[in-house]
Order: C-alpha cells, then structure tokens, then sequence
C-alpha cells in the first residue's frame, strides 16, 4: 500500500471540523514566531503569570524530584488534606480530602467534567476560549447567555432564571469564571447570592472557575459555593496565583452530593493521563499550606497587578477607548467601538480585523473578542497585561513599603513595555 493510500485511509472525527487550535496557545506561538524574525512584538495575547515560582514551591519540587512513582488517581492524600484546608481558610467552604481531585491542569479536569456530565453547557458571553470547543468536541449543547458591557458583561440571575424558563429542563452545567478572563471583572457577594438561588430552583451544576482567587486585587475573594455548596465544584490551581503553569497541576473540590461525578472522573483518568507529576503533587503540598512566604508573595503579585492595570485603563481611556478597571487577574477587555467610524475608514470591520491591524501596525498582540464568544462585528478585545519582567518588577516591590501604591515612574520602570503598548495603541486608534 503505498502512503498516499494509507493517508486516504485516515478519518478524522467530524467534530473537529470548525475547532482551531486554542486561541491563546496560538497567539503565543505566533508571536514567539514574529519575535524569531526581528520584531518587537508587544505580547498581550496570553494569559501566563510574568512573576517566578516562590522560591519555597521551588525548593519542595527539587527536594522531591527523585520520586519516580506513581499516585493515587485521585491525588496524594497529604495534597488532597493540603487543597481541602486550603479551600476552608481561604473561600471559607467546607472541604473534605475526600472531595478533592488533582489533575494535570484544570484545564484538562474541566474537559472530564464535560465528558462525564451528561447535560449541556452554559457559559457567558464573553467567556475564555476553551470552555466552548471542548463541549464541541464532545458532542454537548453550548448556550451563550447573554451580557451587557454596563454590566461589566457579568450573568445575571435575572437571565439565568429567564433562560431556564424558557428551555425545558435537562441536566445542565454552568461555569462561572471569578474573576473573569477575558474581562479581569469580578462578581459582587449579591450577585452570586442571587445566582446561586436560581442555579438551586433550576438544579444546575455549578462549576466555579477561580483559577484567579488569589488575584483579586482588594483581597477577600468570595465562592458562589458559599451560598450553593451541594451545587457547586471550586476548581483552582498552581498556574494563576502561583505562576507554575507549566506544572501542570489543578484541583477539583467537590461536595458530597456530587462525589458520583468525581469517581466518574477519576474512572476515566485512571484510563487517560493515570496521575499527576509525582514531584508536582509534592510540592503542591507546599504551595497550597501556604505561610509567610508563600502570602508575601501573592500579596505583592496582587499589588503589582493592581496598580498595573489601573494604569492600563488610565492609558486605554485617555485614548478614547471604553474599558472596565480590572478588579482581579491581569486582563481588561476594552472596547473600541466609540472609535468604531475611524476604524470603518480603515476598512476594520471585525474584532479580528482590528487585532490583526494592530498588531501588523504596531507589533502589540491582542486577542478579538470574537475568540471570547463575543459578536465579530463588536470591537471588543483581551488584553494580557503581563509583557514584563516579573522577576526583576517583584524584587523591586517589596523595596516599596506595604499600603504604598506603586508610582507611576515605577511602573514605567519595571513595566515599561506594558505602558509603552498602550501608548502605541493610543497613537494608533487615534
């Protein structure tokens, strides 16, 4: 058989057709890529933490690097112990051992959940990008609900319930993202309050995505499991908070009503990636018991984080650009739809088109908002605020007294080439 025969032979699933590869995975290659050929590229595109691993994380993994075994499926019980105290101190929700589940990556947790949860998808609009294509993939419904940018493009329960109302009921599955990517918004305590109780009328599952808890930038994140516990799975992990997403480690908490759903899971891990990085879950021990260095260095992200992106949005706006001052993570998701007649002039009609213009332009990656289930002709995008040496800007930082805002010179300083993108984008959008 020769091989072009045996290529014939090959058929690919058809629910791959329309599925590209991962938005912000691609943005990353291209712009490694664009920087291979000379160009100074600004990359807003993906969403990975600039800060280093602690070093306390560090030095744990390198303690336990001879371990070669394997793990439970589930998890290591000394990790499992970890993430569950982990969850009881700090979003205050009653966590068993028992209910926790480690994975490679929530990313790859939140695909089990879809492929062992037999219902369809609700998720906002805009949401981050692979909520959407691994429901696709495994044949689910998806349902966008719709948002309004006065809103800070936030669900409400009033559209949840009316959604609900208006679909005869199956079984359905929720993901809520707090705080947001792409919007780097979060939830008011009222909002989840009122959310929960139309997630419990309509017995919704709820997955709580806070891959971003720790970011928050006032601090003192809140669980819509507070107010929906039997409901609602907390996924977090070491890739936001904790810079370390290359490790490759995440977590489910589940409540007792939902265990079935997580040894459903662990069945079809057992039969896929079989466990995690045996030094990994070790030194995720470490990370997730926390101490001084470990919320010494969250705190000072947070600040740096903060500041940043007020900064970000003073520059956006002073641009005649309409955005949303980030509450937590590192994005905004401004909308330039108030210059939309310029931009119509330059034949930039799409999301997309805008992003591709300005990144041909200027060399400042963004991602359209289109990628984030937003309509194409909507001139939103994502902004990354992390082009910038964490290293060098987190030793800086603890040099500046706690309580004090990071100045603007400092900014300039050890972020400059952050605000040196917004300024391209200001003198180009105008």
């Amino acid at each position: 058989m020769s091989q072009t025969e045996t290529v014939n032979r090959i058929h690919l699933n058809p629910r791959l057709e329309g599925v590209r590869p991962s938005a912000t995975l691609a943005i990353n290659e291209r712009c490694a890529r664009l920087k291979a050929q000379g160009r100074k590229i600004y990359h807003f595109g993906f969403g990975q933490s600039p800060f280093p691993v602690p070093d306390a994380v560090v030095a744990s993994l390198q303690a336990n690097a001879f371990r070669g075994g394997y793990l439970p499926v589930k998890g290591l019980p000394d990790l499992r112990q970890a993430v569950a105290e982990y969850h009881r101190r700090f979003t205050q929700i009653a966590a068993s051992p028992d209910g926790i589940l480690i994975g490679p990556g929530t990313k790859e947790l939140i695909f089990l959940l879809q492929l062992t949860f037999e219902g369809d998808l609700l998720i906002p609009s805009p949401s981050w990008v692979s909520y959407e294509p691994q429901a696709v993939l495994l044949g689910r419904d998806v349902f966008r609900l719709e948002t309004e940018k006065g809103n800070g493009w936030r669900l409400t329960s009033e559209t949840l319930d009316r959604f609900c109302r208006e679909q005869a009921w199956h079984p359905r599955l929720l993901i809520l993202n707090d705080p947001n990517n792409p919007t780097g918004l979060s939830f008011k305590e009222s909002a989840l309050h009122d959310i929960a109780l139309v997630a419990r009328e309509h017995r919704l599952v709820v997955l709580s995505d806070e891959i971003y808890a720790e970011l928050k930038h006032s601090g003192g994140h809140i669980s819509i499991a507070k107010f929906y516990p039997e409901g609602t799975i907390v996924s977090t992990g070491l890739s936001k908070w904790c810079s370390a997403g290359g490790w490759r480690l995440g977590t489910f908490c589940f409540p007792p009503d939902l265990y079935r759903l997580l040894d459903a899971m662990a069945t079809v891990a057992s039969e896929t990636y079989t466990a995690v990085s045996t030094p990994t879950q070790y030194a995720a021990v470490t990370a997730f018991n926390g101490g001084g260095e470990v919320e010494r260095y969250v705190m000072q992200t947070r600040r740096i984080l903060r500041d940043l992106g007020a900064a970000v949005t003073r520059g956006l706006r002073a641009a005649r650009v309409d955005v949303h001052a980030p509450e937590g993570a590192f994005y905004v998701f401004p909308d330039f739809s108030v210059q939309q007649e310029n931009l119509r002039r330059r034949r930039i009609r799409s999301s997309e088109d805008l992003c591709e213009r300005l990144l041909a332009d200027t060399g400042v990656a963004m991602l359209p908002g289109s990628d984030f289930g937003r309509p194409a002709t909507e001139m939103t995008s994502r902004i990354a605020y992390v082009n910038f040496d964490g290293a060098r800007c987190l030793a800086a930082a603890r040099e500046v007294p706690d309580g004090n805002e990071l100045s603007e010179d400092f900014l300039r300083r050890y972020c400059g080439e952050v605000l040196e993108a917004v300024d391209l984008i200001g003198d180009w959008v105008c």
